[in-house]
């Protein structure tokens, strides 16, 4: 059922972007019934996410972490920025910064994050792929999350679990993260959306 209102996304995204092009990409396909994308923040370039979202009129804005004193003053613009379009969610993927007290209290269980690793494992972590595979892990996966004041920590949404193969290396083991994420990015919006019109 489409509603009349639509839940307001911001993407936040400190990469390239693969994993939000590929749910902007769902977003333009309209495979978000009762959710539109309206801004996408970003920090580099080249990125992806930005260059798709232009071409699809979402808008886009670049704040560099460099031109902050700290990372408050910078959470303060990015807060700024968010909130004057009315954003209602905020979801970061592969946003490389941990979100601070002052963000989390203006969009309290609000912010979600993705993981890669099934909680509570390997957490706190950038590396959480690969430090899996040197533990010799046979399931790993990825976890989608609410966040709090702590660092990879926070409600649980959606978990999807990947099986690790004998011999399995980063570069064959990153391919079904990546086929993983587009459907647990999906999968999690979809939760969104039908609590948030309960």
């Amino acid at each position: 059922m489409q509603l009349d209102h639509k839940i307001k996304w911001a993407i936040l995204v400190t990469g390239w972007g693969r994993n939000a092009k590929d749910t902007l990409k769902a977003f333009t396909k309209g495979k978000l019934a009762n959710s539109t994308i309206n801004l996408v923040i970003y920090e580099v370039e080249p990125c992806g996410a930005k260059d798709f979202a232009e071409k699809h009129g979402i808008e886009t804005l670049q704040v560099l972490r460099k031109d902050y004193k700290n990372s408050i003053s910078y959470q303060e613009q990015l807060t700024s920025e968010i909130k004057k379009r009315g954003i209602d969610y905020i979801f970061m993927l592969n946003f490389k910064y941990i979100i601070k007290e002052p963000m989390l209290k203006i969009f309290p269980n609000r912010i979600i994050n993705v993981h890669p690793s099934l909680f509570p494992s390997f957490l706190a972590t950038k590396t959480a792929i690969q430090e899996a595979l040197d533990y010799g892990v046979k399931i790993t996966g990825i976890t989608t999350h609410i966040i709090d004041n702590n660092i990879d920590e926070g409600s649980i949404l959606c978990q999807s679990a990947i099986k690790v193969s004998e011999n399995e290396t980063f570069e064959t083991l990153y391919p079904k993260f990546a086929k993983k994420g587009k459907k647990i990015i999906l999968k999690t919006i979809k939760k969104i959306e039908d609590s948030h019109f309960l």
